[in-house]
């Protein structure tokens, strides 16, 4: 009966139930636990195995080095420069797994212990913040983002079909990009992935990182070491044809053409049955292409200015049997030039307390071959950077390259660093002067505004100082009046000026920089 006390019975019982149900919930725990447990301890000695594997490649391409010279000379500095990088990486994510365990090691060296490894709170330290990533944290994304850009740039782009493989392996989305969780909540890659997880899974997922490291290195020498494909020796030479490849569409004056002259099969290829191809993603309509032996003869127009990427399969049936021949290539198109650049010399500004947004690029060169420093310089994607100038009055930004001919670019522009203007006072989102009724004034909201600024800031309100004519000046904390300014107001007379002034502003991106002084906004009582 609803309303009706528990016996002391039943209230053992509800009581026993729920200890039982935290029982079950417990060993639930527990088996997660020790199953993420055993994987890491799995892929730790894997990593283990991979290693040993790999100092005997790197040992026999530098043998070949010596003895033969040729290509395994170029194969040997690649070789060193992968190595110098994957260890780099290696050793940082190792110094922050034993920076997280250091207090679960004191009574659990080997780090069997898994059931207790059950909080988090370690590695929350370390990447997260109240602002969400630490510095820290931001630190580790650039160094997976830096390790992978620079190993396409030395491996990926000699052979490019590992390109996408070494994406997949480190990939970490955009900064600007969330990742969509279960419960439908947005998160930052690194939120996703680490914040809030028990300590034992984000050791497994740190070791799996390094599983990476070392399977990329694997990758690398296998391909530095392996053979080329040989064709065999009785060819018919009536069922061939020569075709040229170029690794890229265009060439600089003077530069050395590395195209390479291959065989294509000429007699006895047959028309595709069908075909499933896509120009950026849209698929090809039958009017865009013709089916040739052994191809498809394309016909499309070139579209603006970019990468364009063919993609999709050309079917074979072969007695019956459907066959798929995967594609997967690209070209560029460039705009034709139409007009002059023009650019004001002596607006070169960055400024100060903000992450200003630039491009930087260099026509014919790919985004990642080229290098950009500058102190305060970020790399968010692409040719996009954030420039956050630090003190100074000048920074200079150094962007370089290096031609497929051996010249080198180096250019350097220099920008004037400028504090962000003066913010002005506001009251219910009005600057300068505005008339109220008293109630509106009693019960409205101080702020602070950027007027004509080419950013777009938010301001936060810390504090900000009122003048009450009869009255002291009063400081309040926030945005709304405090009690002594209400007490104050209520006093105040019809067409009296109250001065609301001297704010306390922060940039919550940016909470340490120092803004200069607001200008007041006056209220007049009505």
């Amino acid at each position: 009966m609803a309303g009706a006390k528990e016996t002391p019975r039943q209230k053992l019982i509800a009581l026993m139930y729920l200890v039982f149900i935290t029982m079950l919930a417990l060993n639930v725990s527990k088996e997660v636990l020790d199953g993420f447990g055993q994987m890491f301890k799995k892929i730790a000695s894997a990593n283990d195995r991979v290693d040993q594997s790999n100092d005997i490649y790197y040992n026999k391409i530098e043998v070949n080095a010596k003895e033969k010279e040729g290509k395994w000379i170029d194969n040997n500095r690649i070789a060193i420069e992968i190595k110098k990088e994957a260890d780099e990486f290696y050793n940082e994510i190792q110094a922050i797994k034993d920076r997280i365990t250091e207090k679960q090691r004191v009574d659990d060296p080997d780090l069997v212990e898994y059931s207790r490894m059950d909080k988090g709170e370690q590695l929350d330290l370390v990447f997260f913040d109240a602002n969400g990533l630490s510095e820290e944290g931001t630190k580790f994304i650039e160094m997976i983002r830096s390790y992978k850009g620079h190993v396409i740039q030395v491996f990926a782009s000699k052979f490019p079909r590992y390109t996408e493989l070494v994406e997949e392996r480190f990939n970490t989305g955009d900064l600007e990009d969330m990742v969509v969780t279960r419960d439908g909540t947005k998160q930052t890659w690194l939120q996703a992935n680490y914040e809030g997880f028990p300590l034992i899974s984000s050791l497994a997922k740190l070791t799996m990182m390094q599983n990476d490291i070392r399977l990329t290195e694997s990758d690398v020498l296998n391909a530095l070491l392996g053979k080329e494909l040989e064709i065999e020796s009785k060819v018919n030479t009536s069922n061939y044809i020569t075709l040229l490849k170029a690794d890229k569409g265009a060439y600089y004056q003077g530069e050395k053409f590395d195209g390479s002259v291959v065989l294509g099969r000429k007699g006895g290829a047959q028309n595709p049955n069908s075909v499933e191809l896509t120009l950026d993603g849209r698929k090809l309509t039958e009017d865009e292409y013709e089916k040739i032996p052994g191809g498809v003869k394309l016909n499309i127009s070139s579209g603006r200015p970019g990468d364009r990427k063919i993609e999709g399969n050309l079917v074979f049936l072969n007695e019956g049997e459907e066959s798929k021949i995967p594609v997967s290539q690209s070209f560029a198109v460039i705009a034709k030039p139409n007009s002059a650049v023009i650019s004001a010399d002596k607006m070169n500004v960055v400024y100060r307390g903000v992450e200003n947004p630039m491009t930087i690029s260099i026509p014919g060169i790919a985004d990642n071959k080229i290098r950009v420093s500058a102190p305060g310089l970020r790399k968010t994607r692409g040719s996009k950077y954030n420039m956050s100038p630090g003190k100074g009055r000048e920074v200079a930004i150094r962007a370089s390259a290096t031609l497929p001919d051996g010249q080198s670019i180096n250019t350097v522009t220099k920008f004037r660093i400028k504090n962000l203007p003066r913010p002005n006072a506001s009251f219910l989102n009005t600057t300068l002067r505005v008339a109220l009724p008293k109630s509106s004034v009693l019960n409205g909201r101080v702020g602070a505004v950027m007027e004509d600024f080419d950013f777009d800031l938010t301001l936060k309100t810390i504090s900000f100082r009122i003048k009450v004519p009869g009255s002291p000046t009063i400081k309040c904390d926030g945005t709304r009046m405090c009690d002594r300014a209400k007490k104050a107001l209520a006093r105040a007379r019809s067409g009296q000026e109250i001065s609301i002034f001297d704010l306390e502003v922060q940039n919550p991106k940016n909470p340490s920089y120092k803004f200069k002084r607001t200008s007041p906004v006056i209220v007049v009582i009505n």
